[in-house]
């Protein structure tokens, strides 16, 4: 091994690559023209760059997230062997030390390369540089050059002219009677103030009324004008809801969590959950706190669990801040307004970045993000289902740790991981608003045994919207309001059968152990009727008959579209008018198509809203007389722990979104199960009573958040391979000393065994601490027995376990 010198430096660099056999970044060494201790501009903490990576030296993109001496070497890699970095990509700006760090410990604690999580954070339309434009602009000289047919039409830089120094080269310029085009140029620049230098020479030219550039470019060639060259990204946009709302009153309930989360705004990190019931008026909390941290200089960090909230919670914050940046980011955002949204959110000074889980990773500069908040805290959308599988909740608060900052954690229906760490560990400040804000009533909420509503038929249809939703609507609709109606299972049936109970046959997918589903379409105009796998999304035809004994198949269940078919018969006017809308993720695949169906329903040009969870929290539409749940028992009987919670959470929160004004709310819960304690709960707006029954329940069993889960998924394409490399994980587990501390259970088939023809087993793994859980998952790591990838992977507090 060779004798490094005593100046030689490294650099730990994430590349894009599920490379796991190093978490902590491959080792790099930093050449001298890149070494900020022997060199200039030198390689800092986040920098963007390009380095080496195989035996054919591909050149490939990495982030730097370490910098040191021969502290990094790493025994198993000869210094000799260490490859340099070849550039700095100087075209995207460096990651802020504090996302850096973020990024590292998501890598750590959710078990998943470096590199795979490193290139997550930045989106791609930022590292391509989309929607990148460059434009000149020019200012005036500094000291007057003599006209030359050599003199260079751009210079790389501008040096600011004093006052009198613009003073002499106006005056100048005057003596020397230049043409009136170009003097008109030069006295318009020297009007402008210095803060609004240099200008785009599109922009004179327009300003100067000159129908071409030639004038301004006479300049530059003269030398009376120098030139910068400007990089900066634009998009198209289109017209998004802007809900006007105005600042209130502050309540006493809500004037005195403003004042006792204020007072923790310059003093570190703090925890705060907010509990209070729909309506109560959390949003204008988290609207007075962002304020004050914005006049205070700082940024703040907004989250919301869908993009289909983000246009009206983005509307309501340009409304209350105008004068104040906003930057918007989630996935529904072209490339090119993501780049642009990307760039607003890394400018120096105050600001509000406003997103879905992602936007955890805005890069708002060092030490200016004063607050974050993460509202509808208890929504399963915060959890990605793909590598690094983390949660954006507990993501945010890491950051906010990182930040020195406080944190909101704000829902009507809290997650029981933070009402436990409020109630039990005193983790989070508990703060509640109890009551609706003013103006607002409480809606009227009624459970409807639906196996009675059935008996009051008289045809002999299948009916999936009952005789009191039914008359419901109709009063609401007459009275002039408006209706939502939620089911959270979309198409149109989910149960294609032979009639024949002799047979028994029931389709299902070939590649997964799951139902298909019918949906309905619309091809060349004719109706059309198909199949699909909800999991692997694997599509066919509708088989006619039964392919056993050939009896015509039944096609019963239920879905968005089955009730869309069933409202439009029952309230043909509206039908025909085109204000009955479907929100699903087979109807809106774009965020355009979300903003511009809940802008028609705000302008009331939609009058029945039907869909998926998507619209059941946080939306606020004053003229909602009406909710209906069309069945409250989609997630109840679901084979995972979290199924009671989930339906409180959907029940209570659909409910919330009726009674926004001073006319009365009337919620009306279908369910076959009345007597269910969840849907019970929910029906009283009882969050304490039903969160301390269900926390006793997981108490008794271990389960989180009492203790802390991790599961291990084993997939592979034969049954028998895939059992066999489970068992051999779980015995190498067992195997290492942090294990004592940890309950591993056996080997098991997933709820859904089979995904995309690959089988899966499940290893789970309790502890009664993260820091148990993650000593056990960190020496796995590095004996090289958890290696997340095609086969294996490695899912750290999973929100789901199906």
């Amino acid at each position: 091994m060779t004798t490094t010198s005593d100046t030689t430096r490294y650099a730990r660099i994430a590349v894009e690559r599920g490379i796991d056999r190093y978490p902590d970044g491959l080792l790099y060494r930093i050449p001298n023209a890149l070494d900020g201790v022997n060199g200039i501009g030198g390689v800092t903490l986040g920098d963007h760059v390009t380095v080496p990576l195989g035996r054919g030296d591909s050149r490939v993109h990495g982030v730097v997230v370490g910098i040191g001496g021969d502290e990094l070497l790493d025994k198993r890699i000869a210094t000799d062997r260490v490859k340099s970095i070849i550039e700095i990509d100087h075209t995207s700006d460096a990651m802020p030390r504090v996302v850096v760090r973020l990024a590292q410990w998501i890598s750590s604690y959710y078990c998943a390369p470096i590199g795979v999580t490193i290139a997550g954070i930045t989106p791609s339309a930022v590292r391509k540089g989309v929607g990148r434009v460059k434009k000149i602009a020019v200012d005036i000289a500094a000291i007057p050059a003599m006209p030359s047919a050599t003199t260079s039409a751009t210079t790389s830089a501008t040096t600011s002219a004093t006052t009198s120094m613009t003073t002499s080269m106006t005056t100048s310029t005057k003596s020397a009677k230049l043409h009136p085009k170009r003097q008109a140029v030069l006295d318009a620049i020297s009007r402008r103030p210095q803060s609004q230098r240099p200008v785009d020479i599109d922009e004179l030219r327009a300003e100067c009324l000159l129908g071409t550039r030639a004038p301004i470019l006479a300049l530059i060639k003269s030398g009376h004008l120098q030139v910068t060259h400007r990089t900066s990204v634009q998009a198209k946009w289109r017209a998004s809801t802007i809900d006007e709302t105005q600042a209130h009153e502050p309540t006493a309930d809500q004037r005195e969590i403003i004042e006792s989360i204020g007072a923790t705004l310059k003093q570190g990190f703090s925890q705060h959950l907010l509990f209070g019931v729909t309506g109560s008026g959390k949003t204008e909390v988290y609207l007075q706190l962002a304020a004050r941290v914005i006049a205070s200089g700082q940024s703040v960090l907004y989250l919301v669990p869908e993009i289909s909230l983000t246009p009206q919670t983005g509307g309501r914050i340009v409304a209350r801040l105008p004068n104040d940046r906003v930057a918007i980011l989630h996935s529904g955002l072209t490339a090119a307004q993501r780049h642009e949204q990307w760039v607003v959110a890394s400018q120096t000074g105050p600001k509000v970045v406003i997103g879905a889980r992602s936007a955890v990773f805005a890069p708002i500069p060092d030490g200016e993000l004063g607050l974050i908040i993460v509202d509808e805290e208890h929504d399963q959308s915060y959890k990605q289902d793909q590598a690094p599988r983390y949660h954006g909740r507990d993501v945010a608060i890491r950051r906010a740790q990182l930040s020195a900052c406080p944190i909101i954690l704000g829902s009507a229906t809290p997650s029981l991981e933070s009402w436990w760490n409020a109630k039990k560990r005193g983790v989070s400040k508990l703060h509640q608003l109890p009551n609706r804000a003013p103006g607002l009533t409480t809606p009227r909420v009624e459970i409807v045994d639906f196996r009675k509503e059935t008996v009051l038929r008289r045809d002999r249809r299948v009916h999936l919207v009952g005789p009191t939703l039914e008359v419901a609507l109709r009063q609401g609709f007459a009275a002039g309001g408006q209706a939502i109606i939620l089911l959270n299972r979309r198409g149109y049936a989910n149960w294609i059968a032979c009639p024949d109970q002799n047979c028994g046959w029931m389709m299902q997918c070939a590649h997964c152990e799951a139902g298909m589903v019918v949906h309905h379409d619309v091809a060349e105009g004719k109706p059309l009727k198909f199949t699909r796998c909800h999991h692997c999304h694997a599509e066919q035809k509708v088989p006619n008959r039964c392919p056993r004994c050939a009896k015509t198949v039944t096609i019963f269940g239920l879905g968005t579209q089955r009730v869309e078919e069933e409202l439009e018969r029952l309230f043909p006017d509206l039908a025909a008018q085109g204000r009955i809308a479907r929100v699903d993720s087979d109807s809106m695949t774009q965020a355009s198509d979300f903003h511009e169906t809940l802008g028609k329903f705000a302008r009331g040009e939609i009058r029945l809203l039907l869909g998926t969870q998507m619209i059941t929290k946080g939306l606020d539409f004053p003229n909602v007389r009406v909710v209906g749940v069309i069945s409250a028992d989609t997630a109840l009987n679901l084979p995972d722990f979290r199924s009671s919670e989930r339906t409180f959470q959907l029940v209570s929160q659909v409910s919330g979104r009726c009674g926004r004004s001073a006319q009365a709310g009337r919620a009306i819960i279908q369910t076959f199960q009345p007597d269910a304690e969840p849907i019970l709960a929910a029906a009283r707006q009882d969050f304490e009573g039903f969160a301390e029954r269900e926390l006793k329940v997981r108490e008794k069993y271990g389960l989180p958040p009492v203790h802390r889960l991790a599961r291990v998924i084993i997939r592979h394409e034969q049954q028998s391979e895939a059992e066999r490399i489970a068992s051999q994980v779980r015995g190498k587990l067992v195997g290492i000393p942090a294990a004592k501390l940890a309950i591993i259970r056996d080997p098991a088939p997933c709820p859904i065994a089979r995904i995309a023809d690959r089988w899966r087993i499940q290893i789970e793994i309790l502890a009664q601490t993260p820091a148990n859980l993650q000593q056990l998952l960190a020496a796995a790591r590095t004996l090289e027995i958890l290696t997340p990838g095609e086969i294996m992977a490695v899912d750290v507090d999973p929100v789901a376990l199906l």
